[in-house]
């Protein structure tokens, strides 16, 4: 590594943890555990996964949670990028030091895709019908009653078509990679 690669990176660093050090003093003014938004946050988080446990059809659990895991991931890092390039903020967080919002990435929005997948499965309906239901309701009913409560803010001319594209994104990206899966365990029979 040459001296100007490592100042670089050094300047990299330091500006990180001084933002790091910003975004806590930030949830400890306006987001911390006192305010009603962190706790709406924790109700996005557990109460979908409440839900999932009675709600899950045990008989395709690993398929079902392999299809969630991957909604979640897809979620995390969509949401990930989009904040972290200034597409859309969270003002309040339960974690602030993590650029995503912990319920909606890691629990509502993966749980309620599993469920609509899981239902689509047991009663052989049409997922990308489904899916397109689900992402409209999310990115155009969802997302503007979170903007109302300011608890999610669009920014860089980002729209709810946008978010509607990234839900049928990741809503797809979950399918195809479960079925690519799925696909390798049966042709290993």
């Amino acid at each position: 590594m040459n001296h100007e690669q490592l100042k670089n990176l050094q300047k990299l660093k330091d500006t990180s943890s001084e933002l790091a050090h910003d975004w806590v003093n930030y949830w400890k003014e306006y987001s911390s555990i006192d305010t009603w938004q962190f706790w709406l946050n924790i109700a996005f988080l557990i109460i979908p996964l409440i839900v999932l446990y009675f709600k899950l059809d045990r008989s395709k659990a690993f398929h079902i949670g392999f299809f969630g895991y991957s909604a979640h991931i897809i979620s995390t890092y969509i949401d990930g990028y989009s904040t972290r390039f200034g597409h859309w903020k969270y003002p309040y967080k339960i974690i602030p030091l993590l650029p995503i919002n912990m319920g909606l990435d890691t629990s509502l929005i993966p749980v309620v895709i599993m469920l609509v997948y899981q239902w689509t499965l047991n009663k052989k309906k049409n997922y990308y019908i489904s899916m397109l239901v689900v992402a409209s309701l999310f990115a155009f009913v969802f997302k503007p009653i979170l903007c109302y409560f300011e608890l999610f803010q669009l920014s860089k001319g980002t729209t709810y078509f946008h978010l509607f594209l990234w839900y049928i994104s990741g809503g797809l990206l979950s399918k195809w990679i479960t079925n690519v899966f799925l696909h390798f365990e049966k042709s290993s029979k």
